[in-house]
């Protein structure tokens, strides 16, 4: 909200999303995708086969190589920014300075990289504790320092992207600061290790790297599609990559919120059970997890659907963010919301290869569903612009699900039961009555009030807090009646994992 009220949807917003993009799209791949799939089982076998000294010396190791490594990465790029800003949005060369902008922004965000990438191995040992909050709230620094910085660097900036952009940076380091404080709550203190040669020719070491270096594909899917999109995006007009970026932030809510936390809570636990050879217990899990990212997914993609007008109306239309930015945003929306469950579902599913510490796997799907996308994306851009190029990335999640299904079911790791599929049909059923009643409620306060949409600020949010809750009891009631939501369950779930938290 704070963006597009001070940003809009324009040439400035078009350079600072990009810039914002860079370091993300290495953070998945280097740091918090293929980093935490390799190096969290290895973690926690450690743990669980040999002492904690010799666990935490291991870690230590780790992130002195990855320091290392990723330090000089950052170098490099920031050197040769110019040339990565022109590869990543080679449309912004149409507009005079909007290419030197994106580069003097990106130089100021791409040191989060490696400050987010320290943060993601001190997550990595926290979860491989059972330590799950601390993590989890991490990334809350970031929006903090992205909000706080209208009001602290903005004023001292050269405009409002640049001050948003050193507000970025500055949010990486304090998250070091606050996983570093829980880490010595569990009395670990990670000694950094300067012989990086040593280290690199360390056994450990080298089976770490052999697995990141695939997973760097399979695990950063989803950024690889992302920077794909706004390649081509960049090239569809001014405005078009924050239409896009403020549509992919509505689907991230449910996408981070569900996605990201049922595969961070999967993996550890997956990497125990497998390693004890406990394998029923193992799909149980597996189950539990694929059950509750469909039932958590299925009904807000189906809301996103619904409701994308509203919400973008209410969130973002104030200040630079007009009616033409509403609409053009709310169309990528449901685009995007359309592949919501596929992703969420693709991340409760992915660990159980991790775990395993099968890293190739995911890249041999990765590379098909990069070129679904590809393909997908530059065949629906022409006639549908920034709407064509978001459907493609939902097209190719569901290229992606239907890989992870077939493989697992292949190997006989896990297979979808009978009794979950119909569970997953009842989902999309009470989800669809849902939407439903949505669609009504909205007819209703449109026929009452001419357009609920044009009433001022507070009212309007009070209505859709309405609208909301109408639907949230309707799906519930439904999903009750379809016995498909066990709500004591899920509830001893809860405090069972916060009781490991």
């Amino acid at each position: 909200m704070i963006l597009a009220n001070f940003l809009g949807a324009g040439l400035a917003s078009d350079a600072f999303f990009v810039a914002f993009k860079l370091p993300n799209l290495f953070r998945s791949l280097f740091a918090e995708g293929a980093f935490t799939t390799a190096f969290v089982p290895m973690l926690s076998q450690k743990l669980v086969c040999e002492d904690k000294k010799q666990a935490i010396l291991f870690a230590a190791k780790a992130i002195s190589a990855l320091c290392f490594f990723v330090g000089l990465f950052v170098l490099l790029v920031e050197f040769a920014m110019p040339w990565v800003i022109t590869v990543l949005a080679p449309g912004f060369s149409d507009n005079l300075g909007k290419i030197e902008l994106a580069t003097e922004l990106s130089r100021i965000t791409f040191p989060f990289l490696l400050f987010i990438s320290i943060v993601s191995f001190q997550s990595g040992i926290l979860n491989s504790l059972n330590k799950f909050a601390a993590p989890a709230a991490a990334p809350v620094i970031l929006n903090i320092m992205m909000i706080l910085s209208i009001f602290i660097f903005v004023p001292f900036s050269h405009s409002v992207a640049h001050g948003i952009a050193f507000g970025v940076t500055t949010a990486g380091f304090l998250e070091i600061i606050w996983l570093t404080y829980f880490l010595h709550k569990q009395q670990i203190y990670i000694k950094p290790q300067t012989n990086i040669k040593a280290i690199i020719q360390d056994n450990e070491i080298k089976t770490l790297f052999k697995r990141i270096t695939p997973g760097i594909l399979g695990a950063g899917i989803y950024q690889i599609n992302m920077v794909v999109d706004t390649i081509l995006v960049s090239l569809v007009g001014t405005g078009a990559i924050s239409w896009l970026y403020y549509a992919n932030r509505l689907q991230q809510l449910p996408l981070g919120v569900v996605g990201a936390a049922i595969s961070v809570a999967v993996l550890p636990i997956l990497s125990r059970h497998i390693k004890s050879n406990e394998i029923e217990k193992a799909q149980e899990i597996q189950s539990k997890a694929f059950e509750y990212g469909a039932l958590l997914s299925i009904p807000a993609a189906f809301a996103l659907i619904v409701l994308a007008h509203p919400i973008i109306n209410i969130l973002f239309q104030h200040g630079k963010f007009g009616l033409e930015q509403t609409i053009m945003t709310s169309k990528a929306v449901i685009a995007y919301a359309i592949g919501l469950p596929a992703y969420v579902l693709v991340k409760s599913l992915a660990p159980n290869f991790f775990a395993r510490g099968d890293t190739k796997t995911p890249v041999k799907y990765s590379m098909l569903v990069l070129f679904t996308n590809l393909a997908f994306a530059i065949i629906l851009m022409k006639p549908f612009g920034h709407v064509g190029i978001a459907s493609a990335t939902t097209i190719a999640a569901f290229v992606s699900l239907w890989q992870y299904l077939h493989g697992l079911k292949k190997r006989s790791f896990w297979c979808c039961s009978k009794e979950l599929i119909i569970k997953i049909i009842k989902i999309c059923f009470c989800s669809a009555i849902m939407s439903i009643a949505l669609i009504f409620i909205q007819f209703l306060l449109n026929y009452h009030f001419e357009n609920w949409l044009h009433l001022s600020i507070l009212p309007k949010f009070f209505l859709f807090l309405f609208i909301c809750f109408l639907g949230l009891v309707t799906f519930i009631f439904c999903a009750k009646v379809c016995n498909i939501l066990n709500l004591k369950e899920i509830i001893s779930q809860l405090k069972k994992g916060n009781s490991n938290a």
